[in-house]
């Protein structure tokens, strides 16, 4: 019997049948996804093939091959990864300049995995109702830089319910990933979307002391959207350690980066203190933004460190 994993709580997997029933699997036997190490080797939006027993317990004997996945390195496992998603048709990163303020290092770490595993990304800036004028200049700011690299973004307010409608028209027809820190919003966008689902149990609240998102998601879960198409929500994460790259392969996943390294003298830079190096050039002349290369250049330092770095 074939199905698509709906949700995922660690020790079994909702499926919904192809003939609309929802079914609760365990994973058959020593099951273990081919070629890759992964704390969950079945995610939500893979499409499945179950067993049911005569006691009426369903197994989940086959994972179909899948067409993309979004994977980070597990937090605790360094060489064991968690993939996030499966079978995406786009991702949408929600960021918060304040309340809390998402790190860039933690924006350009998402959109370098996404990059690599060929799945755009649309970055939603929530929170614009709690910007004084100079955090606005610093929005307008960010939003300008990684839309003049060519990703699309979207201001909002779940809360006051801004914005909503661009959002709406961008996940119709398409299975897409929400992603984000702990308290950027999440599950009050989810709640402005898709009213009926009655998610307010897992709205979560900041820690005043640090300014932190508690998390409220715990697991992942796929909800339909009304005239087709899939949001797939995830539990906050604060960290995203890339997973399966090599160092020489980083620079390929920013694409301006990307761009400028065909100049470089040597065609293996890794444009840090290589002589001729046409990506460092541009990064003074401000081609390159500094921030984005820090980004790069932290990558670049996880794999040669070969750990997994906290707080980012």
């Amino acid at each position: 019997m074939r199905g698509l994993v709906v949700k995922n709580t660690g020790s079994w997997y909702l499926v919904k049948t192809d003939e609309g029933d929802a079914v609760e699997c365990k994973v058959k036997g020593n099951f273990r996804l081919k070629g890759i190490r992964s704390t969950n080797p079945v995610a939500v939006g893979d499409y499945v093939q179950i067993i049911r027993n005569q006691e009426g317990t369903a197994f989940i004997s086959e994972i179909e091959d899948r067409k993309n996945y979004i994977i980070r390195k597990a937090s605790n496992l360094s060489k064991q990864s968690h993939i996030i998603a499966a079978n995406l048709d786009q991702c949408m990163l929600m960021v918060t300049v304040k309340h809390p303020e998402t790190n860039t290092i933690f924006i350009d770490r998402f959109l370098a995995t996404a990059e690599a595993y060929r799945v755009p990304v649309i970055l939603l800036f929530n929170k614009v109702d709690l910007l004084d004028a100079e955090e606005h200049h610093y929005l307008e700011a960010l939003m300008h830089l990684y839309i003049t690299i060519g990703y699309q973004c979207l201001a909002l307010s779940a809360l006051q319910n801004e914005g909503i409608e661009a959002v709406r028209e961008a996940l119709a027809g398409k299975v897409t990933l929400f992603s984000g820190n702990s308290g950027v919003g999440k599950s009050t966008l989810i709640n402005a979307l898709l009213p009926d689902l009655d998610i307010k149990a897992r709205t979560g609240v900041i820690s005043t002391a640090h300014d932190k998102g508690m998390h409220t998601t715990t697991f992942s879960e796929m909800y339909e959207v009304p005239g087709g198409g899939y949001i797939i929500d995830t539990p906050g994460i604060k960290g995203f350690g890339t997973f399966d790259m090599e160092v020489e392969e980083i620079g390929h996943y920013f694409p301006e980066i990307f761009q400028f390294s065909h100049q470089c003298k040597y065609g293996n830079c890794t444009h840090r203190t290589e002589p001729g190096c046409a990506v460092r050039e541009a990064v003074e002349q401000h081609y390159i933004s500094q921030s984005r290369y820090t980004s790069y250049l932290n990558m670049l330092e996880d794999k040669e460190e070969s750990k997994y770095r906290q707080g980012y």
